[in-house]
């Protein structure tokens, strides 16, 4: 696996495209356990800019209090990061495509690793609790 240099890490943190070389870091960026945490942690990154644009125009250009330009603000940054949220598997699956996987294969690797550790809980579960 070619896991790109940390400028490029930051890169794609805010949005940007790495290079196809880095294909199979993303993919298993994108089908780890905790895949959704940082596809949290990218949207939040990626709303954030815009939202401080907002408040310091609200205040600014605007002369609103500091407080309400602060809450409208937060107020964007809470639905950005919904919205996102909201098609966080499709997003995902669609950003997996563009490097050369199909369409489902980051959901399906998803899948398969949560059977392996269902199936690795259930042996240890019938190990402690059942007697033979």
């Amino acid at each position: 696996m070619n896991r790109p240099p940390l400028a490029l890490r930051l890169w794609y943190l805010i949005g940007g495209r790495l290079p196809q070389r880095s294909r199979e870091w993303i993919f298993e960026q994108a089908t780890k356990p905790s895949w959704l945490v940082w596809f949290t942690v990218r949207a939040f990154v990626q709303v954030l800019p815009l939202t401080i644009i907002i408040a310091a125009g609200l205040v600014l250009g605007l002369g609103s209090p500091l407080p309400l330009a602060v809450a409208c603000g937060s107020l964007g940054l809470i639905v950005g990061v919904y919205f996102a949220m909201s098609y966080a598997i499709e997003s995902t699956e669609n950003r997996v495509s563009k490097y050369g996987y199909e369409n489902g294969d980051a959901g399906r690797a998803r899948k398969a690793r949560a059977a392996a550790q269902d199936e690795l809980r259930q042996q240890r579960y019938d190990a402690a609790w059942k007697s033979e």
